[in-house]
Formats: structure tokens, C-alpha cells, sequence
């Protein structure tokens, strides 16, 4: 502690509860969402090329969009509930 401190009112702040949850660069639940639906498509469906370009797609666009804000996913859910007609 440096000396200007007050004491009581320090606590330290861990690194990990500030950093988004990311799989594979991608947001947790739209990682999990992604393989969730490709496993779908490519197991069940059989169509195992269109499955595993689904998820190659959806992986690569959820990195790319979580590069540029990591929660993303936050903020299209909270947008997604204001209706159409507040737009400024």
C-alpha cells in the first residue's frame, strides 16, 4: 500500500473480472451457439461440409466483431429491445 492510501479502502482488482469470457476469440455463448448449430447441420442433417463451413463463418465473423467490442453480444441484446420508433 502507498502511503496516500486510506486504510480499509483498498482492494485489489483481478484482472479476470474485467476480461469478456472468450472461446476461441469468440464470445462463450455465441461460440457455444455457433458449434451447437453446425454440429446440427453437420451431424444430423449430414451435410458435413456445409456444417463445417457454417462454423467457420459464424467463428471467424464472431472474433472479428468481438476484436472490435467484446460485447458486442451485450450491446446488440440491449438494442435488439428498444422499439423501432425512439431510433434519434
Amino acid at each position: 500500500m502507498e502511503d496516500n492510501d486510506i486504510v480499509g479502502f483498498y482492494a485489489p482488482v483481478r484482472r479476470s473480472l474485467s476480461e469478456p469470457i472468450l472461446l476461441g476469440g469468440a464470445p462463450r455463448s455465441v461460440a457455444i451457439i455457433n458449434g451447437t448449430l453446425a454440429a446440427a447441420i453437420g451431424l444430423g442433417l449430414r451435410l458435413w461440409l456445409v456444417g463445417a463451413g457454417l462454423f467457420l463463418i459464424g467463428h471467424i465473423l464472431a472474433v472479428w466483431a468481438a476484436k472490435h467490442d467484446a460485447a458486442f453480444v451485450d450491446v446488440m441484446r440491449r438494442a435488439l429491445r428498444y422499439p423501432s420508433h425512439l431510433v434519434a
